[in-house]
Parts: structure tokens; C-alpha cells; sequence
């Protein structure tokens, strides 16, 4: 079951000078930033309401997040929307059985205590999706 739009994900070239819209600009409060190793990205989230934007930036020239990056000429734009699962084993099996065309076929970890994963923009008319699920819930 979907509970929520968990985060929106932006894909950035320097996370510390693009977090200054958000603190400068809009006066919201940085979580910090995070390195998720085997994603090779760099991960900085705000909070606003039930919702939160995550910043992400490479960290290696062969992530997918460098290559979308360089695709859109290193200018910060929307990357992902993540939506928040209640159990996310389980929906994946759902969309197997739908036929979805899925990146992740078994969960992995993610930032903040996440379990996440992703579903192939070819199955969701260009948009990558990633459901999560928090670790404690």
C-alpha cells in the first residue's frame, strides 16, 4: 500500500552550493549530507510538511546520477519521486506480477535508514520512480 510522496529527488553537480537555495533562500533547515556508498552519491534532505526534497550528487563519473547529469548539462533538475510504502518486499512482488520492468528487483539500502528501490522509467512513461520503506518503523 502507498502512503505518502516520501521525497523528490534532485539530481545536483555540488550539493553544498545548491543547498544554499534551500537554507539561503527559502530559510529551510539541512538534515546534513550523507554518502550512500554503493549508490555513489552524496545525499542531502530538507523537510517540508509531510514531504522532503533530497538533494543528490555523484560521487563517481560511472553513476547513474553522474550520466543523467551530464545528459542535462550539470544543471540541477528533477531526478526522481519516491513514494513510501508500507511494505516494500510486497510491492515489489505486485509490480513483478504486473509485468513492471523494475531497476531494483529486491530492496537495498538507502539513505536515512531506507529501504528502497527503484522502478524503470521505461515502465513509468519516463519518470523514475522509487518506493521506499522506512527500516524502523
Amino acid at each position: 500500500m502507498y502512503k505518502k510522496i516520501s521525497h523528490i529527488g534532485i539530481a545536483v553537480k555540488d550539493i553544498n552550493a545548491s543547498s544554499k537555495f534551500y537554507t539561503e533562500c527559502l530559510g529551510w533547515v539541512s538534515e546534513g549530507v550523507e554518502e550512500v556508498l554503493d549508490q555513489k552519491v552524496k545525499v542531502c534532505f530538507f523537510t517540508i510538511g509531510e514531504s522532503r526534497i533530497e538533494l543528490v550528487e555523484p560521487t563517481d563519473e560511472n553513476s547513474g546520477v553522474y550520466k543523467f547529469l551530464e545528459e542535462r548539462g550539470f544543471k540541477d533538475t528533477v531526478h526522481h519521486i519516491a513514494y513510501e510504502v508500507e511494505n516494500i518486499e510486497k510491492e515489489l512482488e505486485n509490480l513483478k506480477l504486473k509485468g513492471v520492468r523494475l531497476i531494483d528487483e529486491k530492496p537495498r539500502k538507502g539513505a536515512h535508514g531506507m529501504k528502497i528501490a527503484f522502478i524503470h522509467p521505461k515502465s513509468s512513461n519516463g519518470v523514475l520512480v522509487e518506493i521506499c520503506e522506512p527500516e524502523n518503523k
